[in-house]
């Protein structure tokens, strides 16, 4: 008898835990997906350490794609928050975890040479890789252009990732994200070479195109870092955070509604 009533409060849990029954005849109009980043990275490890933090530490990704064999490995369901993002800031959105998919690239990142630092190329066949899965996520979320980041955007004072060695003016070419137009930068550059505008303006413009940037009106460590990490992206022949006639363009072409967008 006590199994009986035992078995009974089982199947009656059961049923509980199927929820109620629902009517799923109508849908509203004012929708969209919950993703609405993509965030890039790569890993600063070998294969076997990089795989290991990403599935036994307290940090996660939803993909992780191999450099040699390439793969792409899903390691969070994309309806589930992975811990990728760390604290996080683009155009006033903060704490992207709850907003976006990560996708680690397998990548050394950034290693002391005897230089100084030295940042690792990626393999064309990881890069292709990369933009197939990039193109397959943004499709089904109809994530934004302008919402395709690097780690480095939307942590500028902590990271470096995906670093300067990684092609985002393929990405462009691709259709994926936006890029200055190439003639009206140089057009710009012009002026600019022979008149560059104050920190303020700077700052200004840094705040405009996303980065979460001080006021201060200074040349200040965080701002500079922020000026590092945007020339990486957009101008990465040199990327020492010194404000220069170049990098004012840039940020003039992007921060402006002419700014070419696929």
């Amino acid at each position: 008898m006590k199994r009986f009533l035992a078995c009974l409060l089982l199947l009656a849990a059961v049923g509980c835990a199927r929820g109620p029954s629902i009517d799923h005849s109508y849908r509203a109009k004012s929708q969209d997906s919950r993703v609405q980043f993509l965030i890039l990275h790569f890993t600063g490890e070998p294969w076997e350490s990089s795989l290991k933090i990403l599935t036994q530490d307290n940090v996660s990704s939803h993909y992780l794609v191999r450099d040699n064999p390439v793969r792409i490995y899903q390691l969070v369901p994309e309806d589930r928050r992975a811990y990728h993002a760390g604290e996080s800031s683009w155009k006033g959105q903060t704490l992207l975890n709850a907003a976006s998919i990560g996708i680690e690239i397998q990548n050394l990142g950034d290693t002391k040479g005897p230089s100084g630092i030295v940042y690792h190329e990626y393999p064309k066949a990881q890069i292709d890789a990369v933009i197939e899965l990039v193109k397959w996520i943004v499709a089904r979320h109809e994530i934004r252009p302008d919402r395709i980041l690097g780690h480095s955007d939307i942590a500028p004072q902590r990271k470096v990732d995906p670093g300067p060695t990684f092609p985002w003016k393929r990405l462009a070419d691709e259709g994926i994200i936006p890029w200055p137009d190439a003639s009206e930068v140089a057009a710009k550059r012009v002026r600019y070479d022979a008149a560059l505008p104050d920190i303020t303006w700077f700052q200004t413009k840094l705040a405009a195109h996303g980065f979460a940037t001080p006021q201060t009106g200074q040349l200040d460590a965080a701002t500079q870092r922020i000026l590092s990490v945007f020339q990486m992206k957009y101008r990465p022949a040199r990327y020492d955070g010194v404000p220069d006639g170049e990098t004012a363009a840039i940020l003039e072409v992007l921060t402006t509604p002419t700014a070419k967008t696929p």
